[in-house]
């Protein structure tokens, strides 16, 4: 190992990531610790990776954190990832981020930092690529204000909270192909984004959400989205499509499975939850259209109802191609005897049906 190039032992160090694992490696001779000072360009601190992050107080903690960032010389991913600390001192964050600025291109911190500050503001604009915060709010941000160079993002997840009460958002990129965001309001979001194949929204509550792409959208998920207008635009009908929890604030908007049918024509891949809305089942069965390429379906449900298997039975009989089919529950820690019968009915009348359908290979998954 004497013999390694010191770049490589650098590398060697940055794969183990992990700082307890690193000081371990870089006792080992000297050109190891020169590694660690010179070369070394990722270092996590992680609550579950070693007990003794327990055992510290947090001033302790924020001065190992110090001494082993203030060790190095060209770090390029950062990660503090400390579940059990309440927070950390702005003033050695700050220090961090200072000292790291000019080579940072990740930064992934999850600890409330008291006073807060502005994060974003202290990072390089040019350098960072990746930035991943749970704790911190940032504030003040200017929506026209580039802070980073991005000209060829691929991957975007977005979690943000805004306090006015009305607002407006919207996102252009040329080469962005997967968006995740979570937990928004907005009154309208509008996302332009040519190559998007992958788009998931969570948790939010959207007046009027709107897509411009080319056609090119391969999966949507929505999970527990309250939304009034949704467009997609067109040419999505290739498409992998689950909604789950999602509320269309009209009174009189029920989606069935007409208006999947018609909106998504060559749809191979359908997730689909089991809700009553004002004693109206989403997604019911009152139409005859087939979902004549859907091949993967999944059900589930939210609230256990002895009416699921026959929901389950009407969608089979409209898949005529299907291969797999997987049911998704949720299933309380505290069940009544009716609730335990109600589960054991469902799962039998289900395996009752696939004995129809023998070319179906089934999954259960209860949570």
């Amino acid at each position: 190992m004497e013999h390694l190039p010191v770049e490589v032992i650098g590398n060697i160090l940055s794969r183990l990531g992990a700082a307890r694992d690193v000081v371990m490696a870089s006792t080992t001779c000297r050109k190891w610790r020169e590694a660690w000072k010179n070369h070394l360009h990722t270092l996590v601190f992680n609550s579950n990776d070693w007990s003794v992050y327990h055992d510290l107080s947090t001033s302790r903690l924020e001065i190992l954190i110090t001494q082993m960032i203030f060790e190095t010389t060209g770090l390029q991913c950062l990660s503090i990832i400390m579940d059990d600390v309440d927070e950390f001192s702005a003033a050695p964050v700050i220090a961090w981020l200072m000292y790291t600025r000019e080579t940072l291109r990740q930064l992934h911190y999850n600890v409330r930092t008291t006073p807060n500050i502005n994060i974003l503001d202290k990072c390089s604009r040019q350098k960072l690529e990746v930035l991943s915060l749970a704790h911190n709010s940032i504030t003040g941000v200017e929506p026209s204000y580039q802070k980073f160079s991005l000209p060829e993002i691929s991957f975007f997840e977005l979690h943000i909270a805004m306090s006015d009460a009305q607002n407006t958002m919207e996102l252009t990129s040329a080469s962005l192909r997967d968006i995740y965001v979570e937990a928004i309001s907005l009154d309208k979001c509008t996302l332009e984004a040519d190559c998007l194949e992958k788009l998931h929204l969570k948790d939010c509550t959207l007046e009027v959400f709107e897509l411009i792409s080319k056609g090119t959208l391969k999966y949507l998920r929505i999970d527990d989205v309250s939304v009034i207008q949704l467009d997609i635009g067109e040419g999505t009908e290739n498409l992998e499509l689950r909604l789950w929890g999602v509320v269309f604030d009209d009174e009189d908007e029920v989606v069935d499975l007409d208006t999947i049918s018609d909106c998504f024509p060559v749809l191979s891949h359908l997730s689909l939850c089991y809700e009553l809305r004002d004693g109206t089942v989403q997604y019911g069965l009152q139409c005859s259209s087939q979902l004549e390429n859907v091949v993967v379906l999944e059900l589930g449900w939210t609230v256990l109802s002895d009416l699921f298997s026959q929901w389950v039975a009407g969608l089979l009989a409209r898949c005529p191609k299907l291969r797999r089919l997987v049911i998704y529950g949720v299933v309380c820690e505290s069940k009544t005897r009716e609730e335990c019968q109600m589960l054991a009915n469902i799962t039998s009348s289900i395996v009752r049906l696939m004995r129809k359908y023998m070319h179906v290979d089934v999954h259960f998954e209860y949570e």
